[in-house]
């Protein structure tokens, strides 16, 4: 999550782009008192596999569940959006620009456009007008190959995945490694496919209840937006190992679906004690930023951690942040290398992990999870 590329969805930036957002916003929430950090506990840190092991392999990748899985994450990533003729797949967004060979195919020229998702304009090729069998003739490519030049050496080799061959593929993971893999999958632009009348909610809670995997272990939901998660408790109900969880974007930010019902809601509002409180009545976890849990100063240091953390357990609610990365530029300066901006660091990723840790995050998303396994130890 960095300005240098466009790694996250708008509502989901790169940690530098929400940091200094998080910077400008005097008012924010979470940065006015602060607490030290609490030592390390004897508790479960759970390590999400962010798109897969996205720092090793292409993202959203079978490839990169794979890496994940087999490098110790507790849960991977599927990010969903929907193609034409109605089917979930896993991209981070719509736009297939960046993550596909989609510019390749000629007989796909002419579906290049410009569009407007969730109050961004962008240009490309969209999953939303192709079916699944034109998507499956793309190939996935590295989205970021200036800072992960080794990734590219898989463009061109694997396929986009539907949500179901996902599940399946972790449920058979899970199985030959002997260990219970869990999924967290995100909606992406809920109230956008909503306006296509492709809406992802009861399409993806459908998918969850035809698959033994989905419907017996562990499961976090994800999503930006708020009232597709109170739909989610509603249709799906409570189990155990189900969880829903409420991403965080940067304060002065209104939720999609607050713009789309013509009542903007700005995030800000969502993480005062009292909304906090009123989340914990449908939602389990609470996913902000990681500088929104332990901000920079102005030479990019870690500060000490705000009173987020304190404030959502105290509602209830556990946190997650998003997302650690292993390549200099994405870390605060305290863990930088001198190997230049797109170096790997495993060293001073473990640290940075273990300083989310100490401050009390009951789990995060990693690129590399074999790092943050290390890191929770």
């Amino acid at each position: 999550m960095t300005a240098h590329a466009p790694l996250q969805h708008p509502a989901r930036r790169t940690a530098l782009q929400v940091g200094l957002a998080l910077a400008g916003s005097l008012a924010q929430p979470w940065a006015g008192a602060q607490t030290e950090p609490r030592p390390a506990r004897a508790r479960k840190v759970e390590v999400l596999g962010h798109r897969g092991a996205c720092a090793l392999r292409p993202e959203h990748t079978l490839a990169s569940y794979a890496q994940a899985i087999r490098d110790g994450a507790d849960f991977v990533e599927p990010d969903l959006v929907c193609t034409k003729d109605g089917v979930l797949v896993a991209r981070h967004e719509n736009n297939l620009s960046e993550t596909t060979d989609v510019v390749r195919h000629a007989a796909f020229a002419s579906r290049r456009t410009r569009k407007t998702i969730d109050g961004n304009v962008e240009d490309g090729w969209f999953v939303e007008d192709f079916t699944l069998a034109e998507l499956k003739r793309l190939r996935a490519i590295e989205r970021i190959p200036q800072i992960r030049p080794g990734n590219t050496a898989y463009d061109g080799q694997f396929q986009v995945p539907t949500f179901e061959e996902i599940i399946e593929f972790v449920a058979a993971q899970s199985a030959t490694v002997g260990r219970v893999i869990g999924l967290v999958p995100e909606l992406k632009h809920s109230s956008y496919h909503a306006a296509l009348g492709l809406a992802l909610e009861d399409r993806f809670v459908h998918t969850v209840q035809a698959h033994h995997h989905t419907r017996t272990q562990p499961l976090i939901v994800q999503s930006f937006e708020l009232a597709n998660l109170k739909v989610l408790r509603e249709k799906l109900g409570r189990r155990e190992g189900l969880r829903l969880m409420q991403l965080v974007g940067a304060p002065n930010m209104p939720t999609a679906d607050s713009v789309a019902a013509g009542k903007p809601q700005l995030f800000e509002t969502v993480l005062t004690p009292q909304g906090l409180k009123a989340l914990a009545g449908h939602v389990d976890v609470l996913a902000p930023p990681t500088r929104a849990l332990i901000p920079w100063d102005a030479a990019q240091r870690q500060l000490p951690p705000t009173r987020l953390i304190a404030d959502a357990h105290a509602a209830g609610l556990q946190v997650h942040t998003w997302t650690l990365r292993p390549e200099n530029r994405f870390m605060a300066a305290n863990f930088r290398s001198d190997a230049g901006e797109n170096a790997r660091h495993e060293a001073g990723a473990i640290a940075e992990a273990r300083s989310f840790i100490a401050a009390g995050v009951d789990g995060f998303f990693a690129d590399d999870p074999a790092l943050a396994r290390q890191a929770v130890g």
